[in-house]
């Protein structure tokens, strides 16, 4: 099988869609940590006029201009509408204008103005005519095709441009709704396959923006679509109400926590928002809102606002010729200007050359007072896979510290007597083996410790563990991945449990000291454990605050003889 080619299929009258797929990772980006490869879908819609919708990025170009001109004659497309646009993007448009240079670009107006900066930036002798959307403006194309356009800026990608067409009801949804998934399936049959990782890109992209999210849906809505036409992976049809139905309840979800921390970035080449990215992952799943603020195109008011109503900040910047840019200065003015000095702070940021833009926001927040939630975050150039990791990890503690804060500033309540006690109280008497939990993706390993752990099938043998939602590990213990459960013995258990029960820094090694063995998965087995079960995940589901992991028994040993070690609770409230 290739690593990379192009689908194309036409799902509508005259409208085709290019499926630029690759089964492998592609890196640097949170939001693929689900490892399924991905697809960059673009469109063509064909009336007396024709328009395509989307390019994909610069690894795919070559194979994409071969599938299309295979195709379609690239002189016949009057119209390339960007729904957003990047460096990497920009790579493949200008290949596709050098064999269709009549073609009319269509973009948001944050979009038109990124697109000239990035003409300015690479010299680029390309002067395209660009068609502005800057209302609700649209595009006759004949044969009834008429493109609607629908500006959905996103914290992320200000110049985010959706598209509708009347004849066919598909709207163009570019990144909302979208799948990091890889494979023949082109819609979304057996739609609830999709929806962990519906629910995982939802978490790493769109939970950080999910004000601003809202908005756009409420303006996506009011178009009567039959066919979602996303960005990546499988289109939806099948699913179309129920995925609606899931955004807008995740979003609610988003904006009912009681706690909120403000990301505020900027960002030259895109790194410094990857950073922020994994970042907010980290605080989303430990059931802390994120306002997701880009210093670049955020209104000053909008952001002295946030400040004053977060409960913790974070900054994120690039280093530019020794300096931080002038968004983040001035948001950084802003908030030490009104800020209260008992937040909890945090600063990351990617550079090149030197990182004096880290260390001034650092140093400037440290001599205001202010109290730091992790070690400021500093990487070179692009982030690679350990330090995403990392970054999420930075996110949960700064989400858990602030928790903390919370607790207690609240009155403690005496309510032994009442039900809710009883209850708790008959839970506790629920006792499960004392375990640590061990996984590995690529060079990130995980651990922890355990009590939640059941037998739960005979065929194929099965069971089932509980993991909290801000647990570092939770994001290693994906559908398809390994996982071993490293069952304790009694009466030896106390110094591994110590160990693994220690607060670790983030992108710490949990193993170090521990005397290990791998599985042919490359799972750490330990080696003073009673038994171990080594463990494929087959199904993930939300359950409240945590996850609920079925996984299947693919392997195991009992190591030595003795008894296993049992966890005894006094309240179900608590492990």
């Amino acid at each position: 099988m290739k690593k990379r080619d192009v689908q194309v299929f036409t799902i509508a009258d005259g409208t085709t869609v290019l499926r630029s797929r690759t089964w492998e990772r592609l890196k640097f980006e949170i939001e693929y940590g689900l490892q399924r490869g991905t697809t960059a879908n673009s469109y063509v819609i064909e009336g007396s006029k024709q328009a395509i919708i989307d390019l994909p990025g610069e690894s795919f170009a070559d194979d994409f201009l071969d599938a299309f001109r295979a195709r379609f004659d690239p002189r016949q497309i009057n119209y390339v509408v960007l729904s957003h646009i990047n460096l990497n993007r920009f790579t493949t448009l200008k290949a596709f204008l050098e064999i269709a240079p009549q073609a009319i670009i269509v973009a948001s107006n944050p979009g038109a103005i990124n697109l000239r900066n990035i003409l300015n930036e690479q010299q680029s002798q390309l002067e395209p005519e660009i068609f502005i959307v800057k209302g609700d403006e649209s595009l006759y194309l004949g044969k009834g095709h008429h493109l609607e356009f629908i500006p959905t800026p996103l914290p992320r990608w200000p110049d985010e441009l959706c598209s509708y067409d009347p004849k066919t009801e598909i709207l163009f949804t570019d990144k909302i709704f979208s799948t990091h998934v890889c494979g023949e399936q082109i819609l979304d049959e057996g739609w609830n396959v999709y929806s962990e990782d519906k629910r995982y890109y939802f978490d790493c992209l769109m939970a950080p923006q999910a004000q601003q999210l809202e908005i756009a849906l409420d303006r996506l809505t009011t178009k009567p679509a039959k066919m979602y036409a996303t960005g990546h992976g499988p289109l939806v049809k099948h699913g179309i109400q129920d995925v609606t139905n899931n955004y807008k309840n995740w979003i609610k979800s988003q904006k009912k926590q009681e706690l909120t921390v403000a990301v505020i970035y900027a960002s030259a080449y895109g790194n410094t928002t990857v950073l922020g990215q994994a970042i907010a992952r980290g605080i989303t799943k430990s059931g802390v809102r994120v306002e997701f603020i880009n210093a670049e195109i955020a209104d000053p008011d909008y952001i002295k606002d946030v400040i004053n109503k977060c409960s913790g900040f974070i900054f994120g910047t690039p280093t530019l010729g020794g300096h931080a840019p002038t968004p983040i200065q001035t948001a950084l003015g802003i908030t030490l200007a009104n800020s209260d000095r008992s937040k909890i702070v945090g600063v990351f940021g990617s550079y090149g050359w030197s990182g004096e833009a880290i260390d001034l926001i650092e140093s400037k927040l440290t001599d205001a007072g202010f109290r730091f939630g992790f070690r400021t975050i500093r990487v070179k150039f692009k982030p690679d896979e350990t330090t995403l990791k990392t970054c999420e990890e930075a996110g949960t503690d700064f989400a858990q510290s602030l928790k903390k804060i919370q607790r207690s500033r609240k009155p403690k309540s005496s309510f032994s007597q009442s039900q809710a006690a009883r209850t708790e109280q008959a839970l506790g008497r629920i006792i499960g083996s004392l375990s640590v939990v061990t996984c590995r993706q690529g060079e990130v390993r995980g651990a922890m410790v355990a009590s939640w752990i059941s037998q739960a099938t005979f065929n194929p043998p099965g069971l089932t563990i509980a993991v909290a939602k801000e647990r570092a590990i939770e994001t290693l213990l994906h559908q398809g991945n390994f996982f071993a459960v490293n069952v304790l013995a009694e009466g030896q258990q106390q110094a591994l449990i110590k160990h693994f029960l220690k607060p670790f820094s983030p992108g710490e090694n949990r193993f170090t000291g521990i005397n290990i063995e791998e599985s042919e998965q490359g799972v750490p087995i330990l080696s003073e454990a009673l038994a171990y079960i080594e463990c494929q995940v087959e199904q993930k589901m939300e359950c409240g605050d945590h996850w609920l992991i079925y996984g299947v028994a693919k392997k195991g040993k009992v190591m030595r003889d003795g008894i296993t070690a049992i966890h005894h609770r006094k309240s179900g409230s608590y492990y």
